[in-house]
């Protein structure tokens, strides 16, 4: 990597206002690298090229945090501060507490606080060949007065998308959990596990949508029956969040821009699917896309997968509706094994890594299949490289183009950063999930990056390794 072009490249996209970045073009040779490319092949070996349009010194401080989140005892010191009550409820400790992180993880692995900052970062992975997975950061809505502000952020950041560079936003993204009250999650979520152990429990609020769980599913709480109809405020609040979710969905429709509904923990998962297909049997209909316009995401690492994905696809094919899905391993094992513990039931994650591999390569090949047949659309997230170039030769062996727009591979921000680069090298389609917001908004989030790093779904040792053996980062580091 020449020092001048790095130097040349990093001033004029770092200080251009948000506005400018629509006159951005993509350089020649990453231009020839991208989507153009006829390159076969998912390869990782290269690493010159691989890393051709990364600045050195973006690697080097990614190099330096991703051995730093490598070590177990700092990342829990550091989990350890950013949950204390102690330090983060007295404003010095927590003012300085939130000045490291935005220095350290947060500049990592989210694009910035407002529109100037997540602009100029995706300009940057714009130009760079990537797209943008845009997710504005927000969780765990307490009542509907924070489900309406936060709702508010997000159809925001749908509309931020149109001042971006054209095509280099893929999808924006949403959690369900901030736009609806989480004790209403878990009483719907309980009331359809209940519904499917006892079929003649009627349910008399529910909407049109698509089967949700399946025989393989753990159905073990509440153990006893709830009951069934929903209170006044009960049912205005969930008539509320989804209206939420459709007034989101239709300015996606409006800007041609899918929406990915993230996936989130087993008491809650429930009636995340449920009002996900029931937008998606409204929005997925236009025979005019070829894709849809709501996504829902599949979490792996669950034993029902594979089933809930096989069953969900079938019942929309049945429909006439196009499905999408993101696939992920999951990032949620500890709270779900915490869970099944407290309640004396077996994890309903898969008892092996090698397990989840499987199922994930299961799941991904059936999509590629069903895409065949025009139905479904995949957004393969995975930073495995193994996944990776599985999928990739699937998807070649099937005769998918990679111009296709319904074949997307992902991986987040900060993380799985060669694989990104080496798949768009093979001329695919890729994107990186890239979170915005306050710090204090998404420490949710890079809590559960933390854990990944440190966790037996660990993804930097392949980064680490391939950034290490570049010969100008290494002198670097000498």
């Amino acid at each position: 990597m020449a020092a001048a072009a790095i130097m040349s490249r990093r001033a004029c996209q770092t200080h251009l206002p948000l506005r400018f970045f629509s006159s951005l073009t993509l350089s020649p040779a990453v231009r020839s690298s991208s989507a153009t490319s006829s390159s076969p092949n998912l390869n990782l070996d290269d690493t010159e090229k691989l890393y051709a349009s990364v600045p050195t010194g973006d690697l080097l401080s990614s190099l330096g945090l991703l051995y730093t989140m490598a070590v177990g005892p700092a990342v829990d010191l550091g989990m350890a501060v950013m949950r204390s009550p102690a330090v983060m409820e007295k404003r010095l400790l927590r003012a300085a507490v939130v000045g490291v992180v935005r220095r350290t993880v947060y500049r990592q692995f989210c694009a910035g606080e407002d529109a100037g900052e997540v602009g100029r970062r995706l300009g940057r992975l714009w130009e760079s060949g990537l797209r943008a997975i845009v997710n504005y950061g927000m969780e765990d809505a307490e009542d509907d007065t924070a489900s309406d502000r936060n709702l508010a952020g997000f159809v925001k950041t749908v509309e931020m998308t149109a001042e971006m560079p054209p095509d280099s936003v893929s999808f924006a993204c949403v959690k369900i959990t901030a736009i609806c009250p989480i004790p209403l999650l878990e009483r719907i979520s309980d009331l359809l596990r209940w519904e499917k152990k006892h079929p003649s429990f009627h349910l008399p609020w529910k909407r049109p949508s698509l089967p949700i769980l399946t025989n393989f599913s753990l159905l073990h709480h509440p153990l006893p029956a709830p009951p069934p109809s929903l209170t006044s405020e009960e049912e205005l609040q969930l008539q509320l969040a989804h209206s939420r979710l459709l007034t989101l969905c239709k300015r996606c429709a409006e800007s041609n821009l899918p929406l990915l509904v993230d996936a989130e923990y087993a008491s809650v998962q429930p009636a995340i699917e449920y009002m996900t297909y029931s937008a998606a049997l409204e929005f997925n209909t236009t025979a005019e896309r070829r894709r849809p316009i709501v996504y829902g995401t599949m979490q792996c690492y669950l034993k029902d997968a594979k089933e809930r994905l096989v069953q969900a696809v079938e019942a929309a094919e049945s429909a006439g509706i196009s499905i999408g899905f993101k696939l992920v391993r999951g990032a949620y094992l500890s709270r779900e094994s915490v869970l099944a513990k407290s309640l004396g039931v077996a994890s309903p994650i898969h008892e092996t890594i090698e397990e989840t591999h499987n199922c994930y390569n299961d799941c991904a090949a059936f999509m590629l299949e069903r895409m065949l047949k025009g139905s479904a659309s995949v957004v393969l997230a995975t930073h495995n490289f193994d996944s990776g170039r599985a999928a990739a030769a699937k998807a070649e062996e099937l005769g998918i183009g990679k111009g296709d727009q319904r074949l997307q591979f992902a991986q987040l921000m900060g993380m799985g950063d060669g694989l990104s680069l080496g798949l768009r090298n093979a001329g695919f389609q890729v994107s990186k999930y890239v979170p915005f917001g306050p710090v204090e908004q998404v420490i949710p989030y890079l809590l559960r990056r933390a854990q990944e790093n440190r966790g037996f779904l660990s993804t930097s040792t392949l980064d680490r390794q391939l950034i290490m053996s570049l010969k100008e980062g290494l002198k670097l580091l000498l």
